[in-house]
């Protein structure tokens, strides 16, 4: 009987982190392409979790490409500029892809990332570019194109 019970509750919290994921706070290295979530308070310090939302309520932030740092050495942690150039080549075509408009000519959004730091680098190089107000209003909806 027990065993039965045991299962029950762990069925009830799998089925409501499940349903209610998009409420959760959650980590930062495990978003996926169209979450939506709210930037952290200070983006200068290394960020772990995030605030994530249902896109139709409103949130901060929208996440439109996730990737691996590719270069010729990309076992290196990248200096700053090497990552601008990395994301300038990878992330603003796919800010069109997913929004359908030119990040260069849309007056409304900028685009941000998170990237491991430098520890835990060797673990992982995911990149992942998100959208977001230029003048920090948060939004609801989210901005991929239909």
């Amino acid at each position: 009987m027990r065993n039965v019970i045991g299962i029950g509750i762990l069925a009830v919290v799998l089925i409501g982190g499940f349903i209610f994921r998009d409420f959760l706070s959650g980590n930062a290295a495990e978003l996926k392409v169209g979450d939506c979530f709210d930037e952290p308070a200070s983006l200068s310090e290394t960020v772990d979790d995030v605030q994530h939302h249902p896109c139709t309520d409103t949130h901060d932030a929208e996440v439109f490409f996730v990737a691996d740092f590719s270069t010729a050495d990309a076992a290196a942690y990248p200096a700053d500029a090497e990552m601008e150039a990395w994301v300038t080549e990878k992330c603003f075509p796919a800010y069109l892809g997913y929004t359908g408009r030119d990040f260069e000519s849309d007056p409304d959004f900028g685009i941000a990332w998170f990237q491991p730091d430098q520890e835990s680098w060797k673990e992982s190089q995911r990149v992942t570019c998100y959208l977001y107000r230029l003048d920090e209003t948060p939004f609801k909806g989210s901005q991929k194109a239909a």
